[in-house]
């Protein structure tokens, strides 16, 4: 008899846990599964014979702003890599994530891919009320070379050309706030890195990500400069949150160090959080992006009374 009441236990305190870890599994499944009001695809331009692209995809209650995200690893991009439930924290937050793809290197040189997202920003402004979000407020957000597309955005995005005819082109592709996970900020000292030959060069990796441009410079260094945003930094950069992990060693800590650094002598406001042990990703990621929405909540104000959904 004790032993089957025993038994009778354990099979109860399994069927609990069992339970439980259910509910766990089931709860979580639905936090990154956030109810959405639409997903579609925009057309921003073209490059190298490709349509380029972005996603628009509308939480079921927006909040009236806009994050574009940079779907960017290795300067590869991919327009069927991005999955909702990769930004569901800023999706329940109500933000309209903008999801930007590109053509993947070495097809493209990262040069033509920062005129391409430069492209795919004034078209989402220009189009911002057929999204349903305040053309004046739009954060950005990445991780990698998804994080240095947004820094290049937040140092050297800017106005549009006033004379062209294009009317996309003459729109701001300035943005407003950044948050993003392990950027390259400085490619001409990649430090520690193991795409570093210690060669006065580019990334091992990627030579022909940045080779020169027809009628461009040849010289690395003239290559190199103007797409390190740690030299493009200028007292109205955007707010920048960056995670970093400080076991990184394909773009280590150093380089999002130094970019807070040269912030610091400069002007704005750029915040460091250091992932212990975190190597380039962490399990946690997706939970960290919480701490994204709170930056762009912060930094791109309450949500516009003038902005209202779009149809």
């Amino acid at each position: 008899m004790a032993l089957r009441r025993i038994l009778l236990r354990a099979v109860s305190v399994l069927a609990c846990l069992i339970l439980a870890l259910t509910a766990l599994a089931a709860g979580v499944w639905r936090y990154y599964h956030p109810p959405l009001a639409s997903v579609r695809r925009m057309t921003y331009g073209e490059r190298h014979g490709h349509e380029l692209s972005y996603d628009v995809v509308k939480p079921e209650n927006p909040n009236g702003l806009g994050v574009a995200l940079m779907v960017s690893g290795r300067w590869k991009s991919g327009t069927n890599s991005f999955r909702p439930w990769m930004t569901a924290p800023l999706l329940r937050r109500g933000y309209t994530i903008l999801a930007v793809y590109h053509v993947s290197q070495p097809e493209a040189t990262v040069a033509e891919t920062f005129d391409d997202i430069r492209r795919a920003i004034r078209h989402i402004r220009h189009h911002a009320r057929d999204h349903g979000i305040d053309p004046a407020r739009l954060g950005v957000t990445g991780g990698s070379a998804g994080g240095h597309l947004s820094l290049l955005l937040a140092t050297r995005g800017g106005p549009g050309a006033a004379m062209t005819t294009d009317p996309v082109e003459r729109e701001s592709c300035a943005v407003q706030a950044v948050a993003i996970f392990y950027p390259v900020t400085d490619l001409l000292n990649l430090g520690d890195s193991t795409e570093n030959l210690h060669d006065g060069g580019p990334p091992k990796s990627f030579i022909q990500a940045f080779r020169p441009q027809p009628n461009g410079p040849t010289n690395w260094v003239d290559i190199g400069r103007p797409l390190s945003p740690i030299f493009h930094l200028h007292p109205q950069s955007p707010p920048t949150l960056i995670y970093h992990g400080d076991a990184d060693t394909l773009v280590p800590l150093d380089q999002s160090q130094r970019y807070q650094a040269r912030a610091r002598e400069v002007g704005p406001t750029v915040e460091l959080v250091v992932h212990p042990g975190g190597k380039h990703g962490w399990l946690t990621m997706l939970w960290d992006i919480r701490h994204f929405a709170d930056w762009f909540d912060q930094h791109l104000g309450p949500s516009p009374a003038s902005a209202t959904p779009a149809g």
